[in-house]
């Protein structure tokens, strides 16, 4: 099966790109042909805009994986040490409630074709290329595309470019393999946080099976790049680290407006929490206005003398003038009172 409409989609998407911004006089700078950079970087806006309506399915498939946790749970205690029982009934479970766990990932898979699209294009740039038509691009623009850099390192360069193929791009190896470096270790970065940040507000999954693909999408997935970064053109990694710090807005504004069940529910149980602790408050709030009632009958039953408790007179109580007192220990006080 030809791939080259997608090679030709993303190639006009590029260059529809850098036709704009090269209409609004955005030119280089600290060796940084900047319309092509912004090019990759609005690659990625049109396709995460295009996903999006996805990109919502998958945060509620999410939510409804999560719902059915407890459910899950009680399989798990049903079958236990039975794991293909366990496995179908889960899966029976998913089809019944119309939860489809491989939702999360079709964002993922959708942007695959373009990420390989982007490496396709990019590799085939090479200023000492005879055949410069590109998938409908002129000559002019398969040059300027050639040469267009970021800190002066080709954005067709790679980590493990051999000395020809720098040569071929007029570059400087030196230059190429250190912002390369700086770019595969942000890929590695936000490709973890990207990750974190969708398990930490959608919660860790109760089936084992589901935890571990988590704990690998989490470690194993950004530890993977350290090694594939390194055959990656530059301009991909851009695409991939802008692709990231978009996820990491866009993941932040969505799970604010369809929070996890657990953060959907806390408004509710927070209203109910807060006329418990209402009462709470109010029987705080009225266990001195309590004493202080109970004091102030006393009082009134002091002074009309129809209290529960006698009225003590004090003075009857008082030691007589040069009595012995009962309590030695008292006495001194006694004694202090008298004189």
């Amino acid at each position: 099966m030809s791939l080259d409409w997608i090679y030709t989609a993303i190639s006009w998407i590029l260059l529809s790109w850098h036709s704009a911004w090269d209409a609004l006089g955005v030119g280089s700078a600290i060796g940084t042909n900047w319309a092509w950079i912004l090019s990759i970087v609005f690659l990625v806006v049109t396709v995460r805009v295009i996903l999006f309506p996805i990109f919502v399915k998958q945060i509620k498939s999410q939510r409804a994986m999560q719902a059915l946790q407890p459910k899950v749970k009680e399989l798990q205690e049903k079958h236990k040490g039975d794991r293909e029982t366990l496995q179908q009934e889960i899966m029976k479970l998913y089809r019944e409630e119309k939860a489809n766990p491989l939702m999360g990932c079709l964002p993922m898979f959708l942007q695959i074709p373009v990420f390989l699209g982007l490496f396709h294009v990019l590799r085939r740039l090479n200023p000492d290329k005879v055949n410069k038509d590109l998938y409908g691009w002129t000559v002019e623009q398969f040059d300027s595309a050639s040469h267009a850099r970021l800190f002066t390192a080709p954005i067709a360069a790679r980590f493990s470019s051999t000395a020809d193929q720098l040569q071929s791009l007029d570059a400087n190896g030196t230059t190429v393999k250190i912002i390369a470096a700086i770019l595969v270790l942000m890929m590695m970065t936000t490709t973890y946080l990207t990750t974190k940040q969708m398990i930490n507000r959608t919660g860790r999954a109760a089936d084992p099976q589901q935890r571990m693909i988590q704990t690998l999408m989490l470690y194993g997935i950004p530890a993977s790049l350290l090694v594939s970064g390194a055959l990656f053109p530059i301009g991909v990694i851009i695409y991939w680290v802008t692709n990231n710090l978009f996820s990491l807005g866009q993941q932040q504004w969505v799970l604010r407006k369809y929070p996890p069940p657990a953060l959907a529910t806390s408004g509710k149980s927070g209203a109910a929490g807060g006329g418990t602790a209402a009462r709470t408050g109010a029987a705080k709030k009225t266990a001195p206005q309590k004493k202080a009632a109970k004091g102030g009958t006393a009082k009134k039953a002091a002074k009309s003398g129809t209290g529960t408790q006698p009225v003590i007179d004090g003075k009857a109580l008082a030691p007589r003038p040069g009595a012995k007192p009962v309590n030695p220990k008292k006495g001194g006080a006694a004694k202090r009172r008298v004189s």
